[in-house]
Order: structure tokens, then C-alpha cells, then sequence
């Protein structure tokens, strides 16, 4: 009898001992606060924990794990399993994914950012220099078209982008930089005191980082047309981590995505909805941009930015031209398929 108990509490160690083995809880890395940006990352929790009845959580934390600058560098030394970067802060870093912030690409819906840039995440050379990293792509944090919001008399010609220093990051810097603008990279955190204390006239940003960020509240003006091109801003995972994962939790991970984006893009929809009425409310005023303004920024920007671009990723070895194509091809599919 003595040595059947001996038995049962040794199994019974060991079933506790499984079940604490088979507990995951990852560390995710984003910054700001909980915003339209970040539902996807919040639902993706909220899934995870579901299907895994709490086996596998995430810890989402905003900025007190890493600088958002600094978010795949932390990625890369395991010091958290999960993060949301921007391309444009590290464009050295993130070469093949930045073909998704070149200006004026034509993508029109959240739904049109969602396909394209899923195709290049699916694109070799995107997973190989993600690689380099030690992160795996595992989702996007589509965007709507940037617009920017002024003080003082609204910049409605290309001469009026002549000298403007403006918040912008990317490919949609290099486009105001075209058209003569002093583009500054400041980090979406800072832009509300660059813009307070005088170093940016504008700030270019999605409708949600206005709100979020506070430039709206300093803004007299907002452009409804001007549309650029958006920012590319992944979310990825450690590749150590992923691959150590079990098969279910793996596989929960997997199949929460698109469920996720999904979560991320009726979410957005509601913001954008409200946004004339937070126009009205704060009493800024909408400027639209005319066609041939928008037509000469167009040609000032477009082809030569895209080529070179092109030329560029060509001179290091990346199939710049192959990716730009997949881009202009996904998009023409999915607005087919609308």
C-alpha cells in the first residue's frame, strides 16, 4: 500500500508538473496605449487564451518592455517573444518590406493593405531578412492613407509644401521631400510635443494616431485627399519561441490571425466613422486638395521614388522589381475580386 501511494503522489507530481510545462505565456512588445493599432494584438490575447483554455496567454505591454524604435532588435535577442515594429523606423533593417510604403501605390480600402502586404510577408526574401532577426511575420497592422493636420493657413499647392517641416516617416517622408517639405522622423510618441513646441508645422498620420497621439487637438486643418501612401507595421514573433511552441498552441496561434485582422478591421471602420463628427467637435477644417495638385505631388514622388527604390534593393541583391510587381498584381486582384 505504501508503495502504491508512493506511486500516485510521484504520478500525480508529474501530471502537475506536464500541465505547468504546457502553460506558455509570452511577452508582447508594442507602445502608446490600447488603440485601434493594437485591437488585432488585444483580440489575438483574447483568442489565444480561448482556445487554449488559458494554457497559452500573452502579456501585452505598451512600452515597458523595449522602445518602439527598438522593437525587432529586442526580437532578436529573445528578450520578448512577440512585437509591433514600423518599416520606417529601421529601413536598413527591413529592406524587402519597405516596397509596401512606397508613395502612391493605389491602395484605397484597409482590406486592399491587408492582401498586399500578406503577399510580400509570403514573399522568400521577406522571411529570409526577417530570418536575420531571428522574427517571423505573422501579421500586419493595416493602415488607412496618411493625411496631415496644420496649424496656421492650410498647405494647399505644391508651393505651399516648400520648406514645411512635417512629421513623416518612410516612403511618405521621401514623397514631401520630393515636393520640397523638410520631412522629420520623430516617432509617433513624440509627434504631439514636436508639433506643440514648433518643430514640425505638420504631422502626417492615420486618422487613429491622430486621435491617439493628440496632434488633432493642435490641428486647424486637416487634408481629406492628399493620400501619399500609409506605413508598413508588422507583427512578429521570435523565431525560438514559435518553433518551441507545442503543435496545439502553434497551431492556435496560426488559426487566430486571421480572425484577428478581421476583429482589427470592424474595429477600424467604427473610428473612421466617427472621425467627421471629431472634425466638427474640435472645429478643424477640412481641405481638399485639388486634382492637379494632387497629380503634379504624384509626379514629383511616384516614378522616381519607385525607381529608386527599385534600383536600390536591385544593386543589394533583393528582388526589388519582382516585389514591386507582386504589390501591383495583388492589388489588381483584390480590387477584381471587390
Amino acid at each position: 500500500m505504501k508503495n502504491l501511494i508512493t506511486k500516485m503522489t510521484a504520478l500525480t507530481l508529474a501530471a502537475g508538473l506536464a500541465g505547468q510545462a504546457a502553460a506558455e505565456e509570452w511577452n508582447v512588445s508594442v507602445w502608446g496605449k490600447r488603440r485601434a493599432f493594437t485591437e488585432h494584438v488585444e483580440k489575438l490575447a483574447e483568442l489565444l487564451s480561448a482556445k487554449t483554455n488559458g494554457e497559452f496567454t500573452l502579456n501585452i505591454s505598451y512600452g515597458g518592455l523595449s522602445k518602439n524604435t527598438e522593437n525587432l532588435d529586442g526580437i532578436s535577442i529573445g528578450a520578448f517573444e512577440m512585437a509591433q515594429f514600423c518599416a520606417g523606423y529601421h529601413p536598413d533593417k527591413n529592406r524587402v518590406i519597405t516596397v509596401l510604403e512606397l508613395p502612391f501605390l493605389g491602395v484605397q480600402t484597409l482590406e486592399q493593405e491587408v492582401a498586399v502586404s500578406n503577399a510580400v510577408y509570403a514573399h522568400p526574401a521577406a522571411a529570409a531578412e526577417m530570418a536575420q532577426w531571428n522574427a517571423k511575420l505573422l501579421m500586419t497592422s493595416p493602415m488607412p492613407q496618411y493625411n496631415i493636420v496644420g496649424t496656421g493657413t492650410p498647405r494647399k499647392t505644391l508651393s505651399d509644401f516648400e520648406g514645411m517641416r512635417v512629421r513623416a516617416t518612410g516612403g511618405i517622408g521621401k514623397a514631401f521631400k520630393a515636393a520640397g517639405a523638410v520631412p522629420t522622423s520623430v516617432t509617433a510618441t513624440e509627434a504631439y510635443q514636436a508639433m506643440e513646441s514648433g518643430v514640425v508645422d505638420t504631422v502626417a498620420f492615420a486618422q487613429h494616431a491622430h486621435l491617439s497621439y493628440g496632434t488633432i487637438n493642435q490641428a486647424d486643418w486637416w487634408t481629406t485627399n492628399l493620400n501619399p501612401g500609409t506605413v508598413n507595421c508588422p507583427v512578429v514573433v521570435n523565431i525560438d519561441a514559435y518553433e518551441a511552441l507545442s503543435d496545439a498552441h502553434r497551431d492556435a496561434l496560426d488559426s487566430s490571425v486571421t480572425e484577428a485582422i478581421d476583429h482589427y478591421l470592424a474595429n477600424y471602420g467604427k473610428l473612421l466613422d466617427r472621425w467627421e463628427s471629431v472634425l466638427a467637435e474640435k472645429g478643424v477644417e477640412k481641405v481638399e486638395i485639388a486634382d492637379d495638385v494632387i497629380s503634379s505631388f504624384r509626379a514629383k514622388a511616384s516614378d522616381p521614388i519607385r525607381d529608386g527604390w527599385i534600383a536600390d534593393m536591385e544593386a543589394q541583391g533583393l528582388p526589388g522589381q519582382e516585389l514591386f510587381d507582386l504589390v501591383q498584381s495583388t492589388l489588381a486582384a483584390a480590387k477584381a475580386s471587390n
